[in-house]
Formats: C-alpha cells, sequence, structure tokens
C-alpha cells in the first residue's frame, strides 16, 4: 500500500501544499479553518510526518537530550529522576518532541555527550545533577540551548535553571528540631560539589551557628548506602546527639537502618529529618518528616525555559521555587 504523502494531505484538507508544509514545520500564520481541515486530513490519510526530511528545511532535530551525570545505578535507585523524566516525556510530547536520555558518569559517558550534541542530533539539552568543574559544561557552551534543574556552580557561562530554594528548605528544618527542643543536631550533607550538597549545609549552618561543627556534620553521595555509613559515623564522633537532618530523603533511609542497627529509636533518642519528600518518605519506618521540594514544578519550570530558548528566547531568568515543611513520625 502507498505510504500517504503531503500532496494527499492538501488534497483531502483543500488546501495547497504549501500551506501543509507551513502548519507542520510550526508556522504561527495558518487560518484556524485551514487548520482545522489539515488536522483532519492527516487523520483520514494517515499521514506521518517524515522527521529526517523536515529536519532539512527547519534545521530542527525534534528531539531534546537530557544529560544525568551520576553512575549509571543511581537512575533506577533515586525516585527524584523518575518524576522529572515523567513529567520531560509530557512536556515534550505536546511539542511533538522527543527526549533522549544520556548518563554522564565518568570520562567515556561525557565524551559520549559531547559528540552526540555537537553531532546535531538534538534541539536543546537539559542538565540534571550536575557537579562542580564538570568537563561537560564548557564542552557544551558552543552547543545547542542548555538548561539546568538546579544551578550549575563553578562556571563562569551561566545556565539558566529551575530549583528549590534549598538553603530556606534546610533552615526550615533546622529550626525544626530547634523548637523542638533537640540540644545535639548532626547532618548529613549530599556531595560538596553540587548545588544541593552545598546550600543544603548553608541553611543548616544558618540556623545554628558555632553549633555546627565539623564534628557533628558528616558527607553522603545521595545514596541510601552512603545515609547508613554516615550516620554510624555521626554515632562514632557524637554519641549524644539528639537529631539528624539529612539531605534527602533516600540518604535519610539509610540513616534510619543505622540508628536502629544502633538500637536507637526514632523519633524518642533522634529525630531524623530528610528532603525531597519523595515516595521514599512515606515507606521508611516511621514516615520520614522531611522538606518538600516541588520536583514536578521544578520540571515543568526547567522545561519552559529550554523550549523557551529553543523558540528563539535570547535571555530566560532563572526560577527558584518555596519548600515545605512536612512532618510525620520520625520527628
Amino acid at each position: 500500500m502507498k505510504r500517504p504523502t503531503i500532496h494527499d494531505v492538501a488534497a483531502a484538507a483543500g488546501v495547497s501544499r504549501g500551506t501543509v508544509s507551513r502548519l507542520l514545520n510550526g508556522d504561527k500564520y495558518v487560518s484556524p479553518a485551514a487548520r482545522v481541515a489539515i488536522e483532519r486530513a492527516i487523520s483520514e490519510t494517515g499521514y506521518v510526518v517524515n522527521r529526517a526530511a523536515r529536519s532539512l528545511v527547519t534545521q530542527r532535530t525534534g528531539s531534546v537530550v537530557m544529560v544525568l551525570s551520576e553512575p549509571h545505578e543511581k537512575l533506577f535507585e533515586d525516585p527524584n529522576y523518575s518524576t522529572l523524566i515523567r513529567v520531560a516525556i509530557r512536556m515534550l510530547a505536546e511539542r511533538d518532541l522527543s527526549l533522549v536520555m544520556m548518563l554522564a558518569g565518568d570520562e567515556g559517558d561525557r565524551e559520549r555527550v559531547v559528540r552526540y550534541v555537537r553531532g546535531g542530533h538534538a534541539d536543546g539539552v537539559l542538565l540534571v545533577s550536575t557537579h562542580a568543574g564538570d568537563p561537560l559544561l564548557d564542552a557544551l557552551r558552543t552547543g545547542p540551548p542548555a538548561v539546568s534543574c538546579g544551578p550549575v556552580i563553578g562556571r563562569e557561562t551561566v545556565i539558566p535553571y529551575a530549583a528549590a530554594d534549598d538553603r530556606l528548605g534546610a533552615r526550615q528544618m533546622t529550626e525544626y528540631f530547634v523548637g523542638l527542643g533537640r540540644r545535639r543536631i548532626a547532618m548529613i550533607t549530599g556531595p560538596m560539589d553540587t548545588p544541593g550538597g552545598i546550600q543544603r549545609l548553608e541553611g543548616f549552618a544558618d540556623v545554628l551557628g558555632r553549633k555546627a561543627t565539623k564534628r557533628l556534620i558528616a558527607h553522603g553521595d545521595w545514596t541510601q548506602a552512603s545515609g547508613e555509613r554516615a550516620m554510624t559515623e555521626l554515632l562514632e564522633r557524637a554519641p549524644d546527639l539528639d537529631a539528624v537532618f539529612v539531605a534527602s530523603d533516600l540518604m535519610a533511609a539509610g540513616a534510619l537502618a543505622a540508628l536502629r542497627a544502633a538500637g536507637r529509636r526514632v523519633p524518642d533518642d533522634v529525630a531524623v529529618g530528610g528532603f525531597d519528600d519523595s515516595s521514599v518518605a512515606v515507606s521508611t519506618h516511621p514516615p520520614l518528616t522531611t522538606i518538600r521540594q516541588p520536583l514536578a514544578e521544578m520540571a515543568q519550570e526547567t522545561l519552559r525555559l529550554l523550549l523557551a530558548l529553543i523558540d528563539g528566547a535570547g535571555h530566560v531568568d532563572p526560577v527558584i521555587l518555596p519548600t515545605e515543611l512536612v512532618i510525620r513520625e520520625s520527628a
């Protein structure tokens, strides 16, 4: 059976081939009546856009690449990434764009990402979980528009971003512990070469000042195993601690495991607070008191910025969204 062509669509719609072409290429100046007729004709004929041919005309690939700068296993362990991917797929589908997922956890991965993007295979780049000094950032300087879910640190070239107010969220949790009368408050941070790692520690220190000593601070890498290791380390250093703010729910789940192993009751002996309000927060025992960051809204705003740049906007302003304390049974 012969595959329907743009000529068939034009004939069925009663318009010129050029009008059909303008609509398919995103031209806004097509009358509503012609648009309805063309869309009906596409449905009736079963016409499918030839992306390769269209890209030669529009210089668009019809895809956006999401780059996660973490080891492969973190993609499947952290529920936050599934939220970002789900929102991105939905929003891009509304624009007839596809999402390409690429991991850049090591040098080989980064080289593949750079070759792909510089090869003209993507209309835009969505960066997730960037680290300070990541060579990928400079390598993408001359590529298509790029935005970040979360600020990018340690780089002269400004990359637009949408993010939660990490420092505010950390202050909210630490102030809550102080209000409960907890006196020896510890913290497990994220990686200190990431914005979340740095800013959540800053918010913790904003509230405690000199009480935020190195003895009461341990570092994780966003994984559950690192949270368990850091909690064990803190108990050895400061066995009298009575609260711990953990910079992600996943690490907090690890901290709860370490506290159980040490015979500490939560929240009676040690109050525990997380950050994210991900699905992990309601699956732990006890359920986590945590900081809710509006992850779906962050993803939506990040995609909105990227789509604006793809459409030709010369500048977009960063978006910072507020956080919220969610009280459950762990504190």
